[in-house]
């Protein structure tokens, strides 16, 4: 990711991260997998900023099998 700048601080450094929004496991079975996110923290001030993240058929197939 090119050209970040914090809004906060106007720091150009930063982290990024991924998580995954979990529920219970009746939201598990009947909706599939969870959605999967991505962060982009500004190293100074640590404004983080969450982006939900676009997901392939191959890791849809993989996170059947292992979760």
């Amino acid at each position: 990711m090119s050209g970040f700048e914090c809004p906060k601080c106007a720091n150009t450094d930063y982290d990024t991260g991924q998580f995954r929004a979990g529920g219970g496991t009746l939201s598990k079975i009947f909706d599939g997998q969870p959605p999967r996110f991505t962060t982009v923290t500004c190293t100074r001030c640590r404004f983080t900023e969450v982006y939900k993240a676009d997901k392939s058929r191959l890791e849809d197939i993989f996170d059947l099998f292992t979760n």
